[in-house]
């Protein structure tokens, strides 16, 4: 990392700086792009470079600043959200052990659960709350795995809570951090041992690449890369450069990111035609005060619940400057209906289950004039 003026630059700096190549052929100030496939052996250190083995100079590059930003000793680049998390619970459960997962996950990392672990004969179970984690323990529980806030209905948990039950049990503590990002939350201070991103949406930024990012202390990495190295979901040279470039501006996109979020989730909820606006930064939510005690900002997701479902589809194509569209975290507004889209592998019991209804609209606020985007959703939801 550059060198600066105090022991510990703060997180602005860490996205400019961190990480960053040396260009030793031209002084540039953008890591250099190693597009080679094939390194000279034995290299640095004795190690043998592949991009397979995950340790290329690109993919090494985002996994460092990614450490820098979240605290951690070490990290590791994948080709998808989705590779990083299944990577990690099959680096981490074995056959015969068991884990408790959060209600209320991402809708591809339950179907990832429930449906492929089960046949690892993988024991799992579910819990909302610390005492309920807690109650579920059981003398082969490995892992404690949650995601705060959560998506779609941004329900947050007392991180440190989760971690301590799980230190004072030896099981591992994991957190999808993804909603938060590292500017608004920082769960290694909290004492969580594993933390994940898909690094495709706010990380990124952009909308135009797929990575995940796992980061953790260099023995974890280790066992991590061993199984990572076999899976093969790494992440190439030119992507790996792009999500650098898009790390530069996190914690600037960040803050426009929460504070238009906020604004338009107070709006919204003031509209007789919304029933609720799940967001962690408004007073009324549940969660309110354990997102005010962990997070510096509450982040640029929100859920709007329409008082009458059936108005769904006519709001999503009255909106001009909001787009109807996949993922979220980037620069521009994106809506979509989870029942429809991140959920919709889900069974209607299993999303009633988790509170997934048909007039829930997931909004991932872009950087907009937030003044345009409370204008946009005022004529497409109207009164």
């Amino acid at each position: 990392m550059a060198s600066t003026n105090h022991l510990s630059p703060g997180l602005s700096t860490r996205c400019v700086h961190a990480g960053t190549l040396p260009d030793a052929c031209a002084g540039g100030v953008n890591s250099p792009l190693y597009t080679s496939t094939a390194y000279a052996y034995p290299g640095p250190a004795n190690e043998n470079i592949y991009q397979r083995y995950f340790n290329t100079p690109n993919q090494q590059a985002v996994a460092d600043k990614l450490a820098a930003l979240e605290g951690a000793e070490a990290g590791l680049v994948f080709s998808s959200g989705m590779a990083a998390i299944s990577t990690l619970l099959l680096t981490f459960l074995q056959p015969g052990d068991h884990a408790v997962f959060m209600k209320g996950l991402y809708g591809g990392t339950h179907a990832l659960i429930q449906d492929f672990l089960a046949r690892q004969q993988v024991r799992i179970s579910w819990a909302d709350t610390p005492d309920a984690f807690a109650r579920e323990l059981k003398e082969n529980t490995k892992l404690l795995y949650i995601e705060s806030p959560s998506n779609p209905l941004l329900r947050c948990i007392d991180i440190a809570a989760v971690a301590r039950l799980a230190h004072s049990k030896g099981i591992l503590s994991v957190i999808d951090n993804t909603f938060a990002t590292p500017i608004n939350q920082q769960p290694f201070k909290l004492g969580i041992d594993l933390c994940l991103h898909s690094a495709t949406k706010y990380l990124n930024g952009h909308s135009d690449l797929n990575a995940g990012i796992v980061v953790a202390s260099d023995k974890h990495i280790r066992r991590l890369r061993a199984c990572a190295t076999n899976l093969g979901g790494m992440l190439d040279a030119e992507v790996c450069a792009r999500l650098e470039r898009g790390l530069k501006t996190l914690a600037i996109r960040v803050e426009r990111h929460n504070a238009n979020a906020l604004h338009l989730a107070r709006h919204l909820a003031s509209l007789p035609a919304v029933a609720r606006v799940y967001y962690p930064g408004l007073e009324s939510s549940p969660d309110h005060t354990v997102a005010s005690a962990q997070m510096a900002g509450f982040g640029g997701m929100l859920g709007v619940e329409l008082a009458e479902a059936a108005r769904v589809p006519q709001v999503l194509l009255r909106l001009r400057i909001a787009k109807p569209a996949l993922s979220l975290g980037g620069v521009e507004t994106l809506v979509c209906v989870p029942a429809h889209t991140s959920h919709c592998n889900l069974s209607p019991q299993q999303r009633e289950q988790v509170g997934i209804s048909d007039g829930l609209i997931r909004i991932s606020v872009g950087i907009e004039d937030s003044d345009d985007l409370l204008e946009d959703f005022d004529q497409a939801i109207g009164s």
